[in-house]
């Protein structure tokens, strides 16, 4: 597969795209302060469980109505591991201050690069409502033609329906467009949506096309 062969390039979000920081410790402190002292190795396994409940329910936090109730419901999976006595909403904030992400490993050159090289860019990604949000604090919103999560989809991937709507609004057909993701949902759904898939790095999967 070569540039020439392509009209953009759609990438995932979580992973690919941006990374998290640790925020064990930053969570570990933040329940300190509110009376609840937990090692690191419980407040990490409680985190992993927050994980997986935000990740397999992500797509419904299509509004800020909808979004608010998912962090609460967090909050409640994340609270509960540890048996903490904290209310849920009471936690939200300060859950939200620990999570901290930064820019994938190469990933804004390679994005540069394809840009130059005058393909359409998108994001595809299993997030809640607030992507654009996030990727605007990183300075990435304008890198893309377009921006779609799971919630705006109202599916995740695997499910199609991400890649289409993303393929939608930038005027490519699936056929000339690849998706780079770091997941077996990012593969199949590219798959699925008649789409060229690479695995991450992104910096890696660009370089394979030159």
């Amino acid at each position: 597969m070569r540039l020439a062969d392509l009209d953009a390039v759609t990438v995932d979000g979580f992973g690919t795209l941006v990374e998290l920081e640790s925020p064990v410790t930053r969570l570990a402190d933040a329940l300190e302060a509110r009376g609840a002292h937990r090692s690191p190795s419980e407040v990490a396994e409680a985190f992993v469980e927050e994980a997986s409940y935000y990740r397999r329910h992500a797509h419904g936090a299509r509004d800020e109505e909808t979004l608010a109730q998912l962090r609460q419901n967090c909050m409640a999976v994340f609270l509960h591991v540890l048996d903490a006595s904290l209310k849920p909403h009471d936690f939200v904030e300060a859950f939200m201050e620990s999570l901290v992400f930064h820019p994938a490993g190469g990933a804004v050159e390679a994005l540069a690069a394809l840009r130059e090289r005058g393909l359409k860019l998108a994001v595809v990604s299993n997030w809640d409502c607030s992507l654009p949000e996030q990727l605007e604090t990183l300075g990435l919103v304008d890198t893309f033609d377009a921006i779609v999560s799971s919630a705006e989809a109202g599916a995740p991937k695997p499910a199609p329906r991400p890649f289409w709507l993303a393929l939608e609004r930038i005027g490519a057909a699936p056929e000339r467009a690849l998706h780079v993701g770091d997941e077996p949902a990012d593969e199949q759904g590219a798959a699925a949506a008649g789409m060229r898939f690479a695995p991450a790095p992104l910096s890696t999967a660009v370089a394979a096309l030159e």
